[in-house]
């Protein structure tokens, strides 16, 4: 298993624990802060907390995805080639080969050269 693989899992895991945060979230205060604790003065974590979770969480997660993507361009394999384009390679490029043969003799119109009696 290389790099890329290894990296490239956990940018799909980190995504998807990103969209699940940020689906949990509710920018009106609903979401998953009002569905703890019912609406009365039992509440898990109370909204303020939960909602200051959802935030950190959802930047530290779309942090870590930016520097996990950074990162996996690093660990990309690009070969052992140093050669950017075929274009820059001298020896791929040549000159069009010139056939030796001559072309075929365009055949020419002998009415013409003989006199026209009338």
């Amino acid at each position: 298993m290389s790099t890329f693989t290894i990296f490239l899992a956990l940018i799909v895991v980190v995504a998807f624990l990103l969209v699940v945060v940020i689906m949990v979230q509710n920018p009106k205060g609903g979401g998953l802060s009002s569905s703890f604790g019912g609406g009365g003065t039992q509440q898990l974590g109370g909204v303020k907390k939960t909602t200051d979770f959802l935030d950190k969480s959802t930047w530290t997660l779309a942090t870590l995805m930016l520097v996990l993507i950074l990162l996996s361009n690093v660990a990309i394999n690009r070969g052992s080639e140093t050669l950017e384009s075929k274009a820059l390679d001298t020896e791929a490029t040549t000159q069009p080969v010139v056939p030796a043969t001559p072309a075929a003799p365009v055949p020419t119109n002998n009415n013409e050269t003989e006199p026209v009696s009338e």
